[in-house]
């Protein structure tokens, strides 16, 4: 039997667990690991400025593409809880992680040694496992167990930690003789699926809500497939939205009280029978649950058992992978054809989504964010993909712009956490170095974890990165408004270094060339596009990220209300079309 330290044996068992990447910061405590990393010479290495980017870089890259695990490796101490806030947002959104961290020797753990922590209890409330390994000999298994963990039922993040002397220790280990650990996958039965189709024989305005689930299962297609089966239009979830194209005639609009359409609001409450898929009945899509179950029935398909009953009690639970639930009910559905026809309904659902439109075209100085989404679909095309994360910049992004393929809105959901998604655009970035990846972020947003910038210029990893900037926290600025307040809020001072940002205050371009990047300033509406394209042409020429950076008008309030039935609209509604023919638009039926 081959022998090699424990830190080698963790290195060669990621290569077979199909591991490319890592993101990460060196440390004394984690330096055999690198060592062995360098030794073994075929994992790439992305060196982060801040641990928590790189946590964010791995999600990132895991939410790029079926089958991807994002690797953030840290040293001891502060490394892993720098990481605790990538853990949270990668379990809250079901995204498998894997995080590395160095730790002080075994018999060191107690006696308060340097940037000894005890990391694993900390990050436990966040991770599927968190686990301080021990003894030299049982890191093969540890880390077989976290891949297994992290790919089977509801996907999440693991936390592995390494104490020096462990990594050192040799080890007997083959690498040749390893293997993953199989996966056990729920699966709907015939049954279950025959009770989903008699629901929706019965149904006259059935509707399928498509969450995250299906995008983790690799199974957008079958989710289309079983729509145009069965007739029945799809909303998807702020995670699920790319399961079903924008313009196909079935995807109904998001629901919500904050990213989403009045179209999709409007659907939902006409509709008598919801089938969620994948989904979690998250309170921003429901609000309050009488509303959203009012006279309408639920069929709730989720991997995880204890997410059935979780929010409400749907009329049927079935506990099923989002892939193997959408097989059973296809092979379902195609033994009782002819189905009922929906197509009255489907229609009454276009047009509404023909109809309930908010503006776009406006033309005011300072900008309108609203018509940064505009020119946002005329300059990207439905291979773009979107990463954004909180603030009213992703809300109204969600609402405005168009998205046309799984993985292509790759959006921060649950946690949201500022600083997200520059880091995360990396991965996405590295995961697919070939497609336009387009961050979007507010000023606030952009600022955090700025320094990633850059690792982007460091290692070429191009991206355009749009910052919406009104120098204001403008979601938390409208949430004040509810207490008459603007209190704190304000990110407006006059820069005595750069007069030209007119008392906005941080100066983004000097501060992204400095970090080695491109950058451009827009300050009136119909600088938006050209300054879009030339962002295209210099992502092109020089390989780094691109920051296209538009001044908006300082005080913007947004669609949102507490009810799905009471979204509060603060712009003019009547007679609202799209104004301009765009490159990704909503294609008309």
């Amino acid at each position: 039997m081959p022998r090699m330290t424990a830190a080698r044996a963790a290195v060669e068992i990621l290569r077979r667990e199909g591991i490319s990447h890592l993101f990460g910061l060196p440390g004394a405590a984690i330096n055999p690991f690198y060592a062995a990393v360098r030794a073994q010479g075929e994992l790439q290495h992305v060196l982060a400025r801040h641990v928590e980017g790189a946590s964010h870089m791995a999600e990132g890259y895991t939410r790029a593409a079926p089958g991807n695990i994002g690797v953030c490796v840290g040293t001891s101490g502060p490394a892993g809880t720098d990481m605790i806030t990538g853990l949270y947002s990668a379990s809250a959104d079901s995204i498998p992680i894997l995080c590395i961290t160095g730790q002080a020797p075994v018999a060191k753990l107690h006696k308060e040694d340097f940037q000894a922590i005890n990391i694993a209890d900390i990050a436990r409330p966040v991770a599927k496992w968190a686990v301080t390994v021990l003894e030299p000999a049982q890191v093969p298994g540890t880390f077989q167990k976290a891949f297994k963990l992290m790919r089977e039922g509801r996907p999440g993040p693991v936390l592995i930690d390494l104490p020096l002397d462990v990594q050192l220790a040799e080890i007997d280990f083959d690498p040749d003789l390893y293997a993953p650990l199989p996966i056990a996958t729920p699966r709907a039965t015939v049954a279950q699926a025959e009770s989903v189709l008699r629901l929706l024989a019965e149904a006259e305005r059935p509707l399928i809500v498509a969450g995250g689930g299906i995008i983790n299962a690799d199974a957008a297609d079958l989710l289309v497939e079983f729509a145009e089966l069965t007739g029945v239009p799809v909303v998807p979830t702020l995670m699920g939205w790319g399961t079903i194209p924008d313009d196909h005639r079935l995807m109904a609009g998001m629901v919500g009280l904050q990213t989403s359409h009045r179209y999709g609001n409007e659907t939902l409450l006409a509709s008598d029978l919801v089938i969620g898929i994948g989904n979690r009945w998250a309170n921003r899509h429901t609000g309050s649950i009488p509303t959203y179950t009012k006279d309408r029935k639920f069929v709730h398909i989720d991997v995880e058992p204890t997410q059935i009953g979780r929010v409400f009690a749907p009329d049927l639970g079935i506990v099923s992978d989002a892939k193997a639930a959408l097989e059973t009910l296809l092979h379902v559905a195609r033994q009782q054809v002819p189905l009922p026809d929906r197509s009255e309904w489907a229609a009454a659902c276009r047009d509404r989504k023909k109809t309930l439109l908010r503006r776009t075209d406006f033309d005011n100085v300072p900008v309108k964010p609203q018509r940064v989404y505009q020119e946002m679909n005329n300059a990207f095309g439905p291979e773009t993909r979107y990463v954004s994360t909180i603030g009213l910049s992703q809300i109204q992004a969600a609402q405005m712009l168009h998205v046309y393929r799984p993985r292509h809105w790759i959006n921060a959901g649950q946690a949201g956490p500022l600083g997200w998604t520059g880091p995360a655009a990396l991965g996405v970035a590295v995961a697919d170095p070939d497609a336009t990846v387009v961050a979007l972020s507010g000023d606030y947003d952009f600022q955090f974890l700025i320094e990633e910038l850059a690792v982007g210029a460091q290692f070429n990893i191009p991206y355009i990165h749009v910052v919406v900037n009104n120098s204001y926290l403008g979601l938390i600025r409208q949430a004040q408004r509810n207490l008459d307040m603007d209190y704190c809020v304000q990110l407006a001072f006059d820069n005595i270094n750069s007069p030209e940002v007119e008392g906005y205050g941080v100066d983004h371009v000097k501060v992204a060339e400095g970090l080695g990047c491109k950058a451009l300033r827009v300050l009136e509406p119909d600088g938006i596009l050209p300054a879009l394209d030339e962002a295209k042409k210099l992502l092109l020429e020089f390989q780094v990220p691109v920051v296209v950076e538009v001044i908006l008008e300082r005080v913007t309030n947004v669609a949102m209300g507490t009810e799905i039935d009471n979204v509060v609209e603060f712009e003019e509604l009547a007679g609202v079309t799209n104004p301009v023919p765009t490159l990704s638009g909503l294609r008309r039926d």
